[in-house]
């Protein structure tokens, strides 16, 4: 039954329903959640997602940004799982993939608020229902985008989100999970009624056109979507709250500049560092009140003047801010009066760590510098992520860490936040088509990338480090990827937009554009589009995308005369894998009753262990000596006996008067009958074999069905000459020199 089915208590509830293709989205409100400002479902299939926006009465005090936060929660029960540890089933912080999903929810909607409104605003996704082939996330997006249309929060749009693939060399409206397993794009597009607002993709080489391609098509789909949301939001909508107007002092602003613009312009245009340009323009900032009150002093309205003063420092930003705008409109000058399309000076430096780290490299590009490894694990080493779709394994990570002595500042923050979450998977993302196979290189692939020093474009050096770093520890990479951000500055009244390639810190705060590119020479890997104002022109992102490539290259030259492509060999340091193919069946002779042979082998050896249930066993070691040995170990527990083979045994067992049990073959048993023992004739088998002695033994009988064993010991010689084989004798105990096959051989003492 539908969540979205009517019902005699759900008058409130009201239903619309938008084709979206052959695709329905079905959305409902009125009936849940009615105590938020606003809450919406949306249904697709079986997965439905709610979405919740909630703003607080007042402003928060103190504060100089828009208090945004989306959280988006994924519910054990939407996948009819009980999830978690033995000890603990509620569900605890977002999982990675959650956040970071959050955050294209945030990034899409974000812009659409005034900058200066102050009011908290918490809006939450929560996946009710997941159907595992209609995707949640395309579902969570738009519940949150109509929750926050028919909110009283004042904001723009309202904005609709897809995703698109790319299967076949088609473009693929919201693929299905199983689709785009074989799909060459995973991107979201996120669209106003007029404009593009947000891109988030990952790509597998795709060429600049087919991405740009895949961009419109996804704004038509994503605008489809927003404009049945004005409609939604005319019918059912709340009327938005006003918001006071950001604070403005004319005469106060005039001083200010006045006063600072000389020493501000100058230090844009001058080549300085990035601590000693902010130097500046805190002292100004600082200063800032000081100046005002020579001005103004402590006549007048007292409160108007608290106002102002508190002001001052946010007033000088703008100044500042106005002033790095305005150089770029119209002079076409920038920090340290680089041009538009000019690229900080790059050095990319390999092995800057002793190679017991199994990769390093060290990347820069300007003020940014990013220490980035590689270390290679076994199979085991895998990042088993589990969530309301099950278990699945992650083989590459990629981590970044952000501290705050690389910018130069004290922080209190010193945990890993979402900014590490998503600066660290754009990264990843980047590098993911590039892994060589699994099946030709098995292991586990960690990456991690510290940032020393930023200014800008830090997740872009990220990714360039990451390249440099596994091609330094010998991953066999398909293609070198590089990244790089470009920045805006627009005057929409002016209809002018100037690009920026290589963006930094002042460009950032103060543009309109943060639009991260990464790729190989053939294409696009991986797209994280973040802007400031209400939407983009198309041409914009067309000569972005273009720009990106042209960046890309030259950072790819560099790279390539740091280290041309992948070494040869690994680190000595780094550990060696074995592959070995074994019978399924005889995966359970190789574990142990109870894991007791597998724990023998890692335990004496010192290796690592990994079995498939294909028969695939992966044997990891820094030692090569010992991982040998475990091969063979293992090789010859599944061995099977092959007869007229000579094999080392070892006696562990003696039945008088019958024979000796030996162990060969790692772990396999096998009768030597004292008939076999030696030509002549053998009255105690203690006469020739004792427990323990380490013997050479022909194998003459092999059952494969029972998995029974016979040797012997003198059919590895000739017999003596003139020897004659003995008369057979009749009794109880069967032939006293014969063997009598499996279950032959006397069972007591010879017959006198």
């Amino acid at each position: 039954m539908s969540i979205l089915s009517p019902s005699s208590s759900a008058a409130r509830q009201q239903e619309f329903t938008l084709m979206l293709g052959d695709q329905e989205m079905k959305f409902s409100t009125g009936l849940i959640g009615t105590q938020a400002n606003a809450s919406a479902l949306c249904q697709m299939g079986g997965t439905v997602c709610m979405g919740n926006c909630t703003v607080s009465a007042k402003p928060r005090e103190g504060i100089d940004f828009l208090p945004l936060q989306v959280t988006y929660q994924e519910k054990f029960y939407a996948g009819g799982r009980i999830g978690g540890s033995r000890f603990r089933k509620r569900e605890g912080r977002p999982a990675d993939q959650y956040v970071l999903l959050a955050r294209v929810v945030d990034r899409g909607l974000r812009p659409m608020f005034e900058k200066h409104i102050r009011n908290d605003i918490q809006i939450f996704c929560t996946v009710l229902s997941y159907d595992f082939e209609h995707e949640h996330d395309i579902a969570a997006a738009n519940a949150a985008n109509l929750a926050v249309a028919l909110s009283d929060c004042p904001a723009d749009g309202p904005l609709g989100t897809v995703r698109v693939g790319l299967i076949g060399g088609e473009l693929v409206l919201n693929p299905s999970r199983e689709a785009r397993t074989k799909s060459n794009l995973d991107m979201f597009v996120t669209a106003s009624p007029e404009r593009v607002v947000m891109i988030e993709a990952g790509a597998n080489q795709v060429p600049e056109a087919e991405i740009l391609r895949a961009i419109q098509f996804g704004k038509k789909w994503a605008q489809k979507i927003a404009v049945f949301f004005v409609d939604l939001q005319k019918k059912v909508g709340k009327k938005k709250f006003a918001v006071e107007p950001a604070y403005e002092h004319k005469e106060a602003y005039a001083l200010l500049k006045e006063w600072a613009l000389p020493t501000v312009t100058k230090a844009i245009k001058d080549p300085l560092k990035k601590l000693d340009r902010r130097a500046i323009f805190n002292g100004f900032m600082d200063g800032a009140a000081e100046k005002l009150q020579e001005k103004f002093g402590a006549a007048g309205d007292k409160e108007e003047l608290i106002a102002l003063y508190a002001h001052a420092a946010e007033i000088m930003d703008k100044i500042i801010k106005s002033e790095v705008r305005r150089l770029i409109l119209e002079e076409g000058v920038r920090m340290s009066s680089r041009k538009v399309t000019e690229i900080r000076p790059i050095s990319a430096t390999i092995d800057p760590l002793p190679n017991f780290v199994h990769g390093s490299a060290l990347f820069q590009r300007g003020e940014t510098q990013g220490l980035t490894t590689c270390t290679l694990g076994a199979p085991g080493d895998k990042q088993i992520i589990e969530g309301m779709e099950g278990e699945r394994k992650q083989r590459y990570m990629h981590h970044y860490n952000f501290p705050p002595f690389s910018v130069g500042e004290t922080s209190g923050r010193l945990m890993v936040g979402n900014r590490e979450i998503g600066h660290g998977n754009l990264a990843q993302r980047a590098l993911e088509c590039v892994l060589p196979p699994e099946e030709g290189f098995p292991y586990t692939i960690r990456t991690v990338t510290e940032i020393l020093e930023s200014n800008g474009s830090s997740s872009m050096a990220a990714t360039c480090g990451s390249t440099l770093a596994l091609m330094a520890a010998g991953v066999p990479i398909s293609a070198p990827v590089a990244g790089i951000a470009l920045g805006l500055i627009s005057d929409e009244a002016k209809d002018k937009y100037v690009i920026l390639s290589d963006l930094q810190d002042e460009e950032d705060f103060g543009g309109d554009m943060d639009f991260k590119v990464g790729g190989t020479e053939k294409g696009v890997t991986a797209i994280q589009m973040d802007i400031k104002i209400k939407g983009l022109p198309d041409h914009v992102f067309e000569e972005a995308i273009t720009r990106s490539r042209e960046g890309r290259l030259e950072i790819l030259a560099v790279m390539k005369a740091a280290i041309a492509e992948p070494r040869k060999e690994l680190s000595p340091h780094a550990p060696r894998i074995e592959v070995i193919q074994i019978d399924p069946e005889d995966i359970r002779l190789v574990i142990g009753k109870g894991g007791e042979t597998i724990q023998k082998i890692t335990g004496e050896l010192g290796v690592e262990i990994d079995i498939e249930d294909s028969g695939l066993i992966f044997v990891t070691s820094v030692n090569g000596e010992s991982m040998q040995k475990a091969k063979e170990w293992i090789q010859g527990i599944v061995a099977k006996p092959e007869v007229g083979k000579t094999y080392d045994a070892k006696v562990v067992r003696i039945i008088p008067g019958v024979g000796a049990i030996v162990e060969f073959l790692r772990g396999k048993d096998g009768m030597i009958h004292i008939s076999e023992l030696q030509w002549q004739r053998t009255e105690n088998v203690e006469d020739v074999l004792k427990i323990g002695d380490e013997i050479k033994a022909m194998v003459v009988e092999y059952d494969p069905v029972e998995g029974k064993t016979r040797l012997s010991l003198k059919q590895m010689s000739q017999p003596p000459e003139g020897f004659s084989m003995p008369p057979r004798r009749s009794g109880p105990g069967g032939p006293p020199h014969r063997g009598g096959g499996f279950g032959g051989g006397r069972r007591g003492p010879p017959r006198r």
